[in-house]
């Protein structure tokens, strides 16, 4: 989804960091979202590995509007299994949430302005 302006492809966090750096004025919307995804295990040499496993992504949609662009870009935060413990759910959504506080930080650092959401 980056599209080209003549001035290079802005299809990364770190191209708007960079932008906002040199001065640009860049602005973000964030969106989160909990994705559910099947992953077909191959057959193996038992019928317990003949079947599809349940997994979800954490993951960011990153909204930037710059030099008269607009661009989306999606980060996977966290891929884990449906079926895990509660314990396990909590410590995947913490860590999740510790890897997105340091893209916000990345991000107030190079002066873009955003309103701050987590998993």
């Amino acid at each position: 989804m980056a599209g080209g302006s003549g001035k290079g492809e802005f299809g990364r966090i770190e191209d708007f960091i960079a932008l906002a750096k040199e001065g640009k004025d860049v602005k973000v919307a964030i969106d989160l979202k909990k994705q559910l995804v099947t992953q077909k295990v191959p057959p193996g040499d038992t019928e317990d590995a003949k079947r599809e496993i349940d997994m979800y992504l954490l993951m960011a949609i990153y909204t930037f509007s710059a030099e008269e662009q607009v661009n989306q870009i999606s980060k996977v935060y966290m891929l884990a299994f449906s079926e895990e413990s509660p314990d396990a759910l909590k410590i995947n959504t913490a860590i999740a949430n510790a890897r997105l506080k340091m893209d916000y930080q990345r991000l107030k650092d190079a002066k873009i302005t955003f309103e701050e959401k987590y998993f």
